[in-house]
């Protein structure tokens, strides 16, 4: 880090981010613009160097905050000049978001920053393969849409749900890929079955990276604990995703929130220290296009105050009492009694619509389930899922509400 930047604090930060509101930190140009008059440049700003951790046994350092790109980002630029200005230099994107325009928007600002491009880790996924021929494929789409010649790490398998998806087959396609140097490493992303995916690829040397949803309510589960440090000893690096987890609008959540207020955190600052304070995650991979969350979060990671024991038991405490409202991904265990239905999946795409306002995303996914089971829904006794279920979720309920809310 730098000797103009090492010294940075959050205070700091927030000061000379805010030191006019958002509106001047948006009219502070550090790349090139075409809208600009007469072509001219404003000189770029030294960027901020924000701390790095090694990804596992690649040795690489990369930005311990990563911006999941996941908007619009050819109409929202001003998100990736302001995140490769603040240091958060670790990208993470995906054919599906916004209908392509995540990764449009990325091609779009190398373009016009093509030194950018070499400042940036960048990450995909090959969202909705079925096959090696459709992880090449979806590989050479993303490339070409991002205008690069190659993905620093890529999630060849996008929401791997069985450890056994992870196949010779796959093996000898990344080891081509790498030899071909259009991808540098390779891993997968997982939201079900977390902790047995992470285990599977622990014993498997050809994966380099993970991301699983991390956050303070699945950090409390012993199976996912001891599968993140059988990574953690095998040197897979783990980006955590879905560390916000989900709120849930309630007097333990009142106290979550006045408890960190107290300290100086909004509740997502704390939720990401908290992520961050597991030395086992290289990365957490948050944000969704809004300017004052990239703020905040640059900020949490620049704040060296780390969280206290009671911190810690107060988000514990707040999981133990809110756990009937969130899904922990163990699909192993509701998805072979709740005929058929996708239970974890659908209880995925209703965090996006309730929790992430991300309607489309939750909409189209919905409709990708096969007509038929979106048909039997209603009607499927999910009483054993219920009785089963560690998080006693209300499975019927919200399955009810899956039909008439993405439907």
């Amino acid at each position: 880090m730098s000797e103009a930047n090492k010294n940075v604090s959050r205070r700091g930060f927030l000061k000379f981010a805010g030191a006019a509101g958002i509106g001047s930190v948006i009219g502070s140009k550090v790349f090139a613009d075409s809208n600009e008059p007469n072509g001219q440049k404003e000189q770029p700003a030294q960027p901020l160097e924000l701390p790095k951790r090694k990804l596992g046994k690649t040795g690489v350092e990369i930005s311990c905050l990563a911006l999941g790109v996941a908007f619009n980002a050819v109409d929202n630029q001003i998100i990736l000049r302001k995140a490769v200005d603040w240091g958060v230099t670790t990208w993470d994107s995906s054919p599906m978001y916004e209908n392509g325009n995540s990764e449009l928007g990325i091609g779009k600002f190398f373009e016009k920053n093509p030194d950018a491009r070499k400042k940036l880790f960048l990450m995909t996924k090959a969202s909705g393969a079925k096959n090696v021929e459709d992880v090449e494929k979806h590989l050479q789409a993303s490339m070409e849409r991002m205008k690069t010649d190659h993905i620093d790490l890529y999630f060849g398998i996008h929401g791997l749900s069985n450890p056994a998806q992870l196949n010779d087959e796959m093996k000898k396609w990344v080891e081509k890929a790498k030899e071909r140097k259009v991808i540098k490493y390779f891993g997968f992303s997982t939201h079900t079955n977390v902790a047995d995916c992470l285990m599977g690829a622990s014993k498997l040397e050809w994966i380099d990276a993970v991301m699983p949803i991390y956050n303070f309510r699945v950090m409390q589960a012993p199976k996912l604990i001891d599968a993140a440090q059988a990574c953690y000893d095998a040197g897979i690096g783990i980006i955590a995703m879905k560390t916000q987890a989900q709120k849930v609008e309630s007097d333990s959540d009142k106290k979550l929130m006045e408890h960190f207020s107290a300290k100086g955190f909004t509740e997502g600052q704390a939720k990401l220290k908290f992520v961050l304070d597991d030395k086992r995650i290289t990365a957490a991979c948050v944000g969704r296009g809004d300017m004052a969350h990239l703020k905040q979060n640059v900020a949490a990671v620049l704040d060296k105050t780390e969280l206290t024991q009671l911190d810690k038991e107060v988000f514990k405490n707040y999981a133990a009492q809110t756990c009937s409202a969130y899904c922990a991904g163990c699909a192993n265990i509701c998805g072979s009694v709740a005929a058929g239905v996708p239970v974890s999946d659908v209880m995925r795409y209703l965090m996006y619509y309730n929790s992430f306002g991300d309607t489309q995303t939750a909409r189209q996914l919905f409709a990708e389930i096969p007509q038929q089971t979106r048909d039997k829904m209603l009607t499927a006794d999910y009483a054993a899922a219920e009785s089963r279920c560690p998080q006693r979720l209300p499975i019927a309920r919200l399955m009810n509400q899956a039909v008439r809310t993405l439907a």
